[in-house]
């Protein structure tokens, strides 16, 4: 029995739990406020993806003459799909790994259409491993059952998105209204029945659902509508991603039939004064923070507690206790190796810092407070919570799922993680900033640092000066550039589409990209067209951008806006060539075709030089000495021998340095007294040292034994040291 239920109802990762209750309970955990969570989309599909539930689909009516062929094909090998599920589904949760070699003798599984595209897995995947082999398989199995579902039982099924056309741009509420007031579906069915099972046990008196996505609008309010009707004495309340960005202007009263409560932006000071309300109500008037609820037959906004929001130090670790963690599904649906991250495998979820430094892209809802608010964490506490997860959960793959990871705190969080000598992977999202130097890339890819993704948007330094991006093209080559060459995969958000984009700039962004793959500084990518926000510079003030909004009543939500762009281009249509030569790219092939190939109406020649990625590659200021960069020496296993040269043009003293790293050996000869000199220094400034020695200090030191520093830093034997990431530079 505890006071608060949290549900992130179905459905949005299948490998690793949304953070959003996990944070929640943790803060909770912080004021003595019992809860519980549950991860309602990973037991439905678990629920639907068994035995019990597959008998269930096939028993479900169907007009055989009437279904497609691939459903016709699915039927009739229903026994097989019944005889295999149970084998499956554990195989994805990596409990059964030696069914891989079963699974790729490709005479396991039931095929239907989704096998189809095996002819091109090679392409693909190339030599792939066999488990990975095994999980794509799997992947394309559960499609196609996935796909009997939508064409014969439920149109609005998906693994990530329940009904999500019900909550996009719903400026009013009437079709959602309409589909809640109808018979319950057949995703329904395992969805209440899970629920009531939760209900009965925990018993609480406030049930809080996190709703991201649209794609999980609909299953929340179906489950709060079932709340209402049989349990009336348990309140409701809504918050997360979806309320925050859609639900700042409701005003439909028929909402507030199915959620007592909708809050907005950070949770924890809303969420807390909510439990004081309903657990322990006094007379006094109730105070609320950011919150929605019904009074005097009214849609009210409340935000009259002076209770300020917390520090983000203070919210406590995120807790997954209650969570399934070992019956998340590892999938592989695509070859993209960046949403090979996002699918397989789990990661505990953290945050850097909350909202954006930068906070100033035109497209980006950089008027909310979760943009707007930048607040950053001590690398110290981030590490203390990576070790309490790590203890929690027994994993220790992290995602860092920031707006914008800032790269100071990266660099510090990168150094007490090797001060602990902690055994980590994480990625993150970034800025493609200058600051990422091949020396502070490289201290990232020791610390665990396995992939990065961020904005390239628009490869053209016109359009990026209008998105106020804070990047060039040329900056972004670079930096992903130094990513690559530490070992790190670099994923390109891209988009098309922007107001007052041309289709020649279009085609230009291609052949940047394009450039990109060809000289290996990319890794993946994806294409995403221009979606205007209402909370967007752009949609605030659409006029500035040369674009006309189609304005509508708004009752309900309210962010994604139809509009109209001045130059009447008809973007979408490039969508499909744009992916499909990516996707080419991405796979180290057809570089050579002119970009007319991909595709079927006529665009123009592109107008960037062949090699101007390649160029903008080649200044590279190494030899410049930054007198405040902070010095990082890396290793403390180095053998020193003194030796003697008997040679015609120098004899004399000298020590043999040998620095025996990871991977490779580095020797290098010096004088015995800077030997002697060097040595002293990497050992006072190990990395366990949090006090970091700058250049100039160095140099200081340096100049009080010996001349001419710079003679020495710059010398052959320093480079080796240097470019072998036994001394960093930050």
């Amino acid at each position: 029995m505890k006071d608060l239920l949290l549900i992130t109802p179905p459905f949005t990762q299948l490998n690793t739990p949304y953070p959003a209750t996990a944070y929640i309970k943790g803060f909770l955990n912080t004021k003595n406020i019992s809860s519980y969570q549950i991860d309602l989309g990973l037991d439905v599909i678990l629920a639907l993806f068994s035995k019990n539930g597959i008998r269930k689909i096939f028993e479900t009516e169907v007009n055989l003459q009437e279904i497609s062929e691939n459903s016709q094909r699915i039927y009739a090998l229903r026994e097989e799909y019944l005889k295999t599920i149970d084998q499956v589904i554990p195989f994805l949760q990596g409990k059964t790994p030696t069914l891989a070699r079963q699974i790729c003798s490709m005479n396991f599984l039931p095929e239907a259409s989704r096998f189809n595209q095996l002819d091109d897995m090679d392409f693909a995947f190339g030599n792939m491993g066999l488990q990975d082999k095994a999980k794509h398989l799997a992947t394309l199995y559960l499609e196609d059952i996935s796909d009997y579902i939508i064409e014969n039982i439920d149109a609005d099924f998906g693994f990530s998105r329940y009904a999500e056309r019900l909550g996009k741009s719903a400026n009013s509420f009437d079709e959602l209204y309409s589909k809640l007031s109808g018979d319950q579906t057949f995703i329904d069915h395992f969805t209440l029945q899970i629920l009531q099972e939760k209900l009965e046990l925990i018993q609480p008196k406030l049930v809080c659902f996190s709703v991201p996505f649209p794609g999980n609008l609909y299953a929340g309010f179906r489950c709060a509508q079932f709340i209402k009707e049989h349990y009336p004495h348990i309140k409701t309340a809504m918050g997360g991603g979806f309320p925050n960005t859609e639900l700042r202007e409701v005003k439909d009263k028929r909402v507030f039939e199915f959620f007592d409560f909708i809050t907005l932006d950070d949770g924890e000071v809303p969420l807390e004064l909510l439990c004081k309300n309903v657990l322990n109500p006094s007379e006094d008037e109730a105070e609320f923070k950011r919150t929605f609820l019904i009074e005097n037959q009214e849609v009210t906004y409340k935000n009259n507690s002076k209770k300020h929001d917390y520090k983000q130090a203070d919210i406590g670790t995120p807790d997954y206790t209650d969570l399934k963690l070992d019956q998340y599904i590892s999938v592989i649906e695509i070859a993209n190796p960046m949403h090979s991250l996002w699918s397989d495998g789990r990661w505990n979820k953290l945050t850097m810092a909350h909202g954006c430094y930068w906070g100033k892209c035109t497209f980006c809802d950089i008027s909310l407070d979760y943009i707007r608010i930048y607040e950053p964490i001590s690398a110290k506490i981030l590490v203390d919570r990576m070790e309490e997860l790590i203890q929690t959960t027994g994993e220790t793959g992290f995602h860092f799922v920031d707006e914008a990871a800032p790269p100071a705190l990266m660099r510090e969080v990168a150094l007490e993680i090797l001060r602990r000598n902690l055994v980590v992977t994480w990625w993150t999202n970034i800025r493609f900033e200058k600051s990422f130097t091949r020396d502070l890339c490289y201290l990232l890819k020791l610390s665990g640092c396995v992939a990065v993704s961020g904005g390239l948007e628009v490869a053209s330094d016109r359009l990026l000066q209008l998105i106020d991006k804070g990047v060039s093209v040329e900056q972004v080559a670079r930096v992903t550039r130094n990513f690559t060459e530490a070992g790190i995969m670099v994923h390109a958000y891209l988009m098309y589409g922007y107001p007052t984009q041309t289709v020649q700039e279009t085609v230009d962004s291609l052949e940047m990209v394009r450039q990109m793959f060809e000289m290996g500084i990319l890794q993946s990518g994806f294409w995403h067209q221009f979606a205007m926000t209402a909370h967007s510079p752009v949609g605030i003030n659409p006029e500035k951008f040369g674009v006309t909004p189609v304005t509508e009543e708004i009752l309900f939500a309210n962010n994604d806006i139809d509009f109209k762009d001045k130059t009447g281009i008809d973007h979408s249509k490039f969508s499909f060539g744009l992916k499909k030569s990516l996707f080419n790219y991405m796979h180290g092939i057809n570089f050579e075709f002119p970009l007319q190939q991909w595709f079927d109406f006529k665009i123009p020649r592109t107008t960037v030089h062949p090699d101007y990625i390649h160029d903008c590659l080649l200044d590279d200021a190494q030899f410049t000495f930054k007198g405040n960069s902070k010095l990082v020496f890396l290793t403390k296993n180095v053998i020193a021998e003194n030796r003697v040269k008997n040679k015609k043009k120098y004899s004399g003293a000298y020590t043999l340095l040998t620095f025996h790293l990871k991977t490779n050996i580095v020797k290098i000869d010096l004088e015995q007294d800077k030997a002697e000199w060097l040595m002293g220094v990497l050992e006072e400034n190990s990395i366990e040292n949090p006090k970091k020695l700058t250049a100039q200090q160095l140099k200081n030191q340096f100049e009080e034994n010996f001349e001419d520093f710079e003679l020495f830093w710059f010398s052959k034997p320093m480079q080796q040291l240097k470019d072998n990431g036994v001394i960093l530079s930050l």
